[in-house]
């Protein structure tokens, strides 16, 4: 049987063209074109601006779909932004700050570059053959309209790839029974995070009994030792979610094709490693390797 490549292809152009989206939570243009629009600084812009594409959703709907954040905390800035910001401010706020963030972080020649040009088309090709069933997130950022600059347009599409790979992922979690606190554990624990335990703690909300708790019931289960480290049942259950999330993510680059999915990644890889050489995006000096986000 031949073996199909084209999931190792998905996550390793995630992994390319990832850090070029994630400017739009790190860089200090988000929240100064968010709390411009009437937002409050801070975690409402990350909130507001991540669903926004789907309306006046409420704390709830976006804490199901958002998944690991402390319901809690979302409950705090959602839905009271949408008085503050309509989704449509919000929307147009955050392609500003990511305008502003790309021309600063990349430089006016390469966001000019035929370069940029040939990546947004190649990425607009895979975005576009993304299928919404079950992809929520995906699905209403895909009703937004294209931006007609390059670099623009390459990072929308790469948000649309993002979006429907991060459906899938949390449709693996599910379906492995891994709950909210249980897969930031684990993903920390696998020391390939973007974030450090701690961090990720606090990022999200979850207070230390929160998180020790799910650490004593990870213990309890064999899937992480004595020390906080995956055992072998813990990396077989992480290897399996990845794997799921993977061949989820597939169906878009099988119709790019591999060649132009091998050309993409080529593309993007010098991005990523110009904005991870700017220090805009969080690190984790505990990590083995670059982070996914």
């Amino acid at each position: 049987m031949i073996s199909d490549s084209i999931p190792l292809i998905a996550s390793r152009c995630h992994q390319a063209g990832d850090p070029v989206h994630l400017l739009c939570y790190f860089a200090p243009e988000a929240d100064e074109e968010f709390t411009s629009a009437g937002l409050e600084p801070g975690h409402m812009g990350y909130f507001a601006g991540r669903v926004a594409a789907l309306g006046r959703t409420s704390s709830a709907a976006v804490a199901a779909l958002l998944y690991n954040f402390n319901p809690a905390l979302i409950a705090r800035y959602l839905p009271a932004a949408w008085d503050l910001a309509a989704p449509e401010r919000v929307t147009e706020a955050r392609l500003t700050a990511v305008d502003r963030a790309l021309r600063r972080v990349l430089g006016d020649e390469a966001v000019k570059s035929p370069e940029v040009a040939e990546a947004a088309g190649l990425a607009r090709v895979a975005a576009e053959a993304c299928a919404p069933e079950g992809r929520p997130l995906y699905a209403a950022h895909a009703e937004l309209p294209w931006p007609q600059e390059p670099h623009l347009a390459l990072w929308h599409a790469l948000t649309l790839l993002r979006e429907h790979r991060g459906d899938g992922h949390i449709a693996a979690l599910v379906g492995h029974g891994v709950g909210a606190i249980a897969a930031l554990v684990t993903d920390c624990a696998t020391g390939k995070s973007l974030f450090s335990a701690q961090q990720v703690r606090e990022h999200r909300d979850w207070s230390e009994a929160d998180w020790d708790a799910e650490v004593t019931a990870l213990t309890t289960a064999g899937l992480l030792d004595a020390a906080g480290r995956l055992t072998e049942a813990g990396t077989r259950l992480r290897s399996r979610i990845e794997d799921a999330t993977d061949a989820a993510a597939a169906p878009p680059y099988r119709a790019l094709g591999a060649e132009r999915a091998e050309r993409l990644i080529a593309l993007c890889e010098p991005l990523r490693d110009v904005v991870a050489a700017s220090g805009e995006l969080p690190h984790n000096d505990t990590a083995d390797r670059p982070a996914q986000g």
